[in-house]
């Protein structure tokens, strides 16, 4: 008996009305861009969904102050896009940064109580006088993209004093004035308000725009409330992680209860907490970036931080212990049982004669029941979800749960099933057991543990049906497969947004799902260093095939590619980006061009079809792009930087490919930059071998020069990557060289640490360390911070510096992967800051080029970003005939 996910239909049409301001073919074209963010199902029915009120109960976005300063482009931009498609959100905005400058310059020292800004006549005087000037910034900054917006920087709130001996002139919303809002969408202009207040007879009263927020969707009720941060989430105070989800119910109390969980965290827990406590369960708040607000809006799986009420979730053993009138309201949607092929009644007996564990909410929107004696592997039986629960993630949590108790399962699905997409990403392989079933699993690395689980199946199949089973073709190809000893994934995807177990990330050594095609790929650009990387990985790949092979060389037009060595033959090809246009049997185009030279190609691919589109959802190829020409784009463009962005790059249309330096540069300080721990530029010393330069004969690839010089700097302020790592990661003051050795890169970082107060409500323990002065106790300390946040990514090694030297060239030319180590805390000396000393390695051709374009072609195919990467693999350390030549 398969599980599967229920929903009752939703029958609203979505009428396409257009928008003042907005025709409908400008709505029509920005709905299919928002396909490549989420499948037409899901974007369709969110459409629907929040056209199914009135405008003004859409959203409420809270913009913190840090994102209109920073990021005002990539808000304008994400708010205009929700306008294009009739919808009108709210916009309420804060602006403790300029106002904490403003103060600073004219020497105020801010003071908090509770996480509460005191507001003396002075600092409110200022205040106003910063609010005004960054409601008109946003206003205009929408007015420039064509979006009608109205600031309306006071008349909305009425307060009373807070607590005036205590905060001052700071107030406490009494009324919410809906008229000036109502007003602004009537007229077809997005309303964007400021936090500010006055009391009845006029008095000015500041109040913090995370409350001023939620006050402001207690009273509108809308059906999103979004939070916007520049840190494009909540994240755990001591690992740093982003916290997927928090549902309230559960873990409210936990949370507060933590010594990091305070001031403005602290403050935004509380009133989120109280107002979704006066709004429908079904409500959430969402806390995520600018850039992710239709990832969020359009898709199931989101973006940032979901806090939600939620439901407590329960496990009983039990029929007896669980309220079984609600249990067989919510089997009756079960499709076995809508059929008929069997009844509540005859279902619950039978769960009542065997040993059963039963997961669930106490709303009853999700149950999951799992078989606990059909063998040695926990077998989930049925997997009911209403609507409501799908819409509120609750199977997230009730999966997380069963996930929690059983580290190995296996369950089935439909080949149909609608929901197929959530299930493989919780799984670790699969198997086709029959025309239209497909055996999941995870936990399960061995093949002898893929036998036994295919086994378990077909036994438990015979003991089900009283008749003879016997392993089918499929399921014996698969175990056949699954025997090949392989150190890479070829099955499932990561786990996705919301679903991570403790952190744990998903591998499979398992066989495809027998139905999985084979994908095309297309390479242009096919004679370089990367190119011919590119095609050497492909050659063991499992899902992916070399199709097209495209060379400026007209000498090489129609030759065979001498390195690729599958069957059938590619030979080289010359083509324009009007005959790209036209070609329709690649899936997916990797492009291994100078910089510059993308665009024709990119729109040339806009027009073609792909072949397997109903199997990865992409009607045209997906497009990986290795120049710098997409690095700094908007839209539908994702940054590829697999091990800190993989949820977003999953399904994604477009990747632009991180550059070489860039990757090792933002792999060794994401860590610190996720957790906010860096203070200032950090100064890198980077050297690369010569293969970074191109085949272009120049003195940065001539042997005899660079034996000559040894290491050549060049580009002494400005590269290209110095912005690049700067845009996505942590500011970097960076200077690229080049030395006598054909692969890999060596980084020397030098990265300032922020404050001891502000470590401090990071990680206590590393602040202690670092006030006392104790580099040793601190170096350990972000060592481990190191280790546990890559722990699970078999790309990323994080060196012990007690234990090995820092990371050489050596160490991964030729490798898949980077190399991080060399750990070094300095204590801050006289008013120098503390500072930290990393080095990093990392081979330019594959992790910093090749590897992490595979990547990002299996997580746009919907794969395991690992699938076809041989973790053991070593390329030559030599180069390439032909690049050798080129290179003299």
């Amino acid at each position: 008996m398969a599980p599967w996910l229920v929903g009752r239909a939703h029958t609203r049409a979505y009428t396409n009305t257009g928008t003042a301001g907005h025709p409908n073919i400008e709505k029509e074209t920005i709905t299919r861009l928002l396909y490549n963010i989420g499948s037409r199902r899901e974007v369709e029915w969110y459409l629907n969904h929040f056209s199914s009120v009135d405008s003004q109960k859409f959203a409420v976005i809270k913009v913190g102050g840090a994102i209109i300063s920073d990021q005002l482009d990539s808000l304008a931009s994400s708010v205009t896009f929700l306008n294009q498609v009739g919808l009108f959100p709210i916009i309420l905005h804060g602006a403790g940064p300029q106002l904490n400058q403003l103060l600073e310059n004219a020497g105020v020292e801010p003071n908090y109580i509770d996480g509460i800004r005191v507001t003396d006549a002075n600092t409110l005087t200022i205040a106003r006088s910063v609010f005004a000037r960054e409601n008109l910034k946003l206003a205009d900054a929408l007015e420039r993209r064509g979006t009608r917006a109205r600031p309306i920087p006071s008349g909305v709130f009425t307060a009373d004093y807070l607590d005036k001996d205590k905060y001052g002139l700071v107030g406490k919303i009494t009324h919410v004035n809906r008229a000036p809002i109502e007003a602004a969408i009537q007229a077809g202009a997005l309303p964007v308000l400021t936090s500010l207040a006055e009391t009845p007879d006029g008095q000015a009263l500041n109040v913090n725009a995370d409350v001023a927020a939620a006050e402001l969707a207690r009273v509108i009720e809308p059906l999103k409330i979004v939070f916007l941060n520049e840190k494009g989430g909540m994240h755990h105070g001591e690992t740093g992680a982003l916290m997927d989800v928090i549902n309230l119910d559960e873990e409210y109390d936990h949370l507060m209860a933590q010594p990091w969980v305070k001031y403005g965290t602290k403050l935004k827990l509380r009133e989120i907490h109280d107002l979704l406590m006066h709004l429908p369960r079904s409500s959430s708040v969402s806390i995520i970036s600018p850039e992710h607000l239709q990832k969020e809006l359009f898709t199931h799986s989101g973006a940032g931080t979901l806090i939600r009420r939620g439901h407590r979730l329960y496990r009983h053993d039990a029929l007896a212990e669980i309220d079984v009138d609600r249990l067989r309201a919510l089997l009756a949607h079960d499709a076995d049982i809508a059929k008929g092929k069997v009844s509540v009644a005859q279902y619950l007996q039978a769960v009542k004669a065997g040993k059963f564990q039963i997961y669930g909410d106490e709303g009853f929107e999700v149950v999951a029941l799992v078989d606990t004696q059909s063998g040695a592997i926990p077998i989930i039986d049925k997997m009911v979800v209403t609507k409501t629960g799908l819409l509120n993630n609750v199977n997230d949590g009730v999966w997380a749960k069963v996930a929690a108790d059983h580290p190995r399962l296996m369950w089935t699905i439909s080949r149909n099933d609608p929901h197929r997409a959530w299930h493989f990403e919780r799984s670790d392989g699969s198997l086709s057991v029959g025309n239209d079933t497909i055996l999941l699993f995870r936990g399960i690395a061995s093949p002898q543990d893929v036998k036994l689980c295919v086994e378990q199946f077909y036994a438990r199949q015979q003991a089900l049906s009283g008749g003879a089973a016997t392993v089918g073709a499929g399921a014996a190809a698969g175990i056949a497969a699954a025997g090949q000893k392989r150190g890479f994934a070829t099955a499932a995807k990561p786990l996705g947004p919301r679903t991570a177990v403790h952190g744990r990330r998903s591998y499979s050594t398992s066989a495809a799902p027998k139905d999985a095609p084979e994908y095309r790929i297309g390479l242009i650009g096919a004679r370089g260093f990367t190119g011919q990387e590119l095609i050497g990985i492909l050659n063991k790949h499992p899902r992916l095939a070399l199709a097209r092979s495209l060379s400026r060389s007209k000498e090489l037009s129609g030759t065979p590619v001498g390195t690729w060595t599958r069957s059938p033959t590619v030979r080289y090809e010359v083509l324009s980006p009007d005959d790209v246009a036209k070609v329709d049997d690649v899936d997916a185009w990797v492009l291994a061009l100078p910089n510059g030279a993308a665009a024709p190609w990119v729109a040339a691919i806009d027009k073609a079809r792909a072949p397997h589109a109903a199997h990865h959802g992409h009607t045209s190829p997906i497009v990986v792009d290795l120049s710098a020409d997409y690095r700094f784009a908007d839209g539908i463009w994702e940054y590829g930087l697999v091990e800190a962005r993989r949820t977003h790059l999953a399904k994604a249309a477009r990747i632009s490919n991180p550059g070489c330096y860039a990757t090792g540069m933002q792999l060794a300080l994401h860590p610190l930059a996720r957790a906010g721990l860096l203070g200032g530029p950090a100064s890198v010393f980077g050297v690369s071998g010569y293969s970074g330069a191109g085949t272009t004969p120049s003195p940065k690839n001539d042997v005899k020069n660079l034996n000559r010089a040894q290491v050549l700097a060049y580009a002494l302020a400005g590269h290209i990557h110095e912005a690049e790592a700067s845009r996505h990661t942590a500011a970097v003051q960076f200077t690229p060289h080049v030395g006598a050795f054909f692969r890999g890169i060596h980084l020397t970082i030098h990265a300032p640490l922020t404050s001891v107060e502000k470590i401090r409500a990071v990680d206590a323990e590393l602040a202690a360390a670092i006030a006392q002065g104790d580099g040793k106790a601190a170096t350990t300390l972000l060592h481990r911070r190191y280790a546990a946040q890559y722990a699970e990514e078999p790309l990323v090694e994080v060196m012990d510096p007690t234990k090995r030297d820092p990371p050489c060239v050596g160490d991964i030319a030729g490798r898949h992967g980077v190399a991080v180590g060399g750990f070094t805390v300095v204590p801050p000396v006289g008013n120098a800051p503390a500072r930290i000393v990393l080095v990093a390695a990392i081979d330019n051709l594959r992790k910093g080029a090749a590897t992490q374009a595979i990547q990002n072609v299996n997580l746009a195919l919907g794969m395991d970003d690992l699938a076809g990467i041989e973790l053991e693999d070593v390329a030559s350390l030599d180069p390439p005939a032909a690049a050798a030549t080129a290179a003299q």
